[in-house]
């Protein structure tokens, strides 16, 4: 079996070093590099029950504890740790809220931790960067490949219609299995195989590099400028004294390439008046990064995991939308007990079924 995964961000990692530990040949093609898009410029925020009573409770279950699993099997490499979680209010229009007494002693701006959100047992995190590429890595050491470059078709023949090769800048890499995985991108693969629109939701995001340590804290702010106007910040501390900051969202078009994305500069100066509002230590601290990135979400909100019908050897596995970096582990093994074994046995993907979105059959592509 040779498998071509279109897309090296965490899901399509995941999926590779799945797969590689399976023995699988496995070949990653991506047009710009591993996490160039939102897997490396998310918050690595992981937690173990946020998605209780929702199709996603499996998935998110089964990757949390995953998760710690790798860690212990990949080290330290990228960063894998337990957090306190808070929300906490903050806003701009007086200097004194109530009831601060039960803040941590680095929030001392104008802010209030209300009530915690998830303990050192129920949530985490990861630096979604260097996790994806450890992923890849790993895969790449059990015999995976890594090419970048353009993916310009997929070629199929047969009755029914089956996967013979990917199109890579004009050269054929032959594959029996195709699998979908570059989020909003995969519009792309619309042009050869039955796919449903995925959309683009961006997102602007900061670090900063204060001089002093923050604890291993997450927060989740709900923030009221002087104006009135409400915005939900997300604040956490990262093991090597980065602090990442992101929330603020706009309507800009998804571009041709993951790295053509920009960051709004007005967005960005926003999220650090916002830091700066809770903490001396981030009001004083270096900004180190502007960025963006697009999380892929499909209509219903839920991913795509499975097979694309009418299409014989062609998977996708997308549209995870802000719980790309928690549930990467968990879909990868899925995936890979479904194009290996063909069933999926840790999690039930029925409720990721491509069909549940699909009504149109697939035209024919040579």
């Amino acid at each position: 079996m040779k498998v071509v995964i279109c897309g090296a961000g965490v899901i399509g990692a995941s999926l590779a070093y799945f797969l590689a530990q399976r023995g699988i040949t496995v070949t990653i093609i991506d047009r710009c590099g591993v996490a160039v898009a939102a897997s490396g410029k998310s918050g690595g925020f992981l937690a173990l029950d946020w998605c209780d009573g929702s199709p996603m409770e499996q998935l998110a279950r089964n990757s949390f504890a995953l998760h710690a699993e790798l860690a212990t099997l990949l080290g330290k490499k990228y960063d894998y740790r337990r957090l306190d979680t808070y929300l906490v209010e903050s806003t701009e229009r007086d200097s004194s809220i109530p009831n601060r007494r039960g803040n941590p002693k680095w929030l001392n701006g104008n802010c209030a931790v209300r009530y915690p959100l998830g303990t050192s047992t129920t949530t985490a995190q990861v630096h979604p960067e260097k996790f994806t590429r450890t992923l890849v890595d790993a895969a790449i050491e059990r015999g995976a490949t890594l090419r970048i470059g353009c993916i310009e078709g997929i070629s199929l023949s047969g009755t029914p219609q089956t996967v013979r090769s990917v199109v890579v800048d004009g050269t054929p890499v032959p594959a029996n299995v195709v699998v979908i995985a570059m989020g909003p991108w995969s519009n792309t693969a619309a042009k050869w195989l039955p796919f449903p629109p995925v959309g683009g939701a961006k997102s602007q995001s900061i670090t900063l590099r204060p001089t002093g340590r923050i604890p291993a804290h997450a927060l989740f702010v709900d923030y009221r400028t002087e104006r009135g106007k409400q915005h939900a910040p997300e604040i956490f501390a990262r093991p090597d004294g980065e602090v990442y900051i992101c929330g603020m969202s706009d309507d800009t078009p998804v571009p041709e390439s993951a790295d053509q994305v920009a960051p709004s500069l007005p967005a960005c100066d926003a999220l650090h008046r916002m830091a700066a509002n809770l903490s001396s230590s981030l009001a004083s601290a270096k900004r180190t990064r502007n960025q963006a990135c697009y999380r892929p979400i499909f209509i219903d909100s839920l991913p795509l995991l499975g097979h694309i019908p009418g299409v014989s050897g062609a998977f996708v596995a997308t549209g995870h939308n802000c719980w790309g970096i928690l549930n990467a582990p968990a879909s990868g093994l899925a995936m890979t007990e479904l194009i290996v074994d063909g069933y999926a046995k840790t999690v039930d993907l029925s409720p990721f079924d491509p069909r549940r979105l699909m009504s149109h059959s697939p035209a024919v592509v040579t």
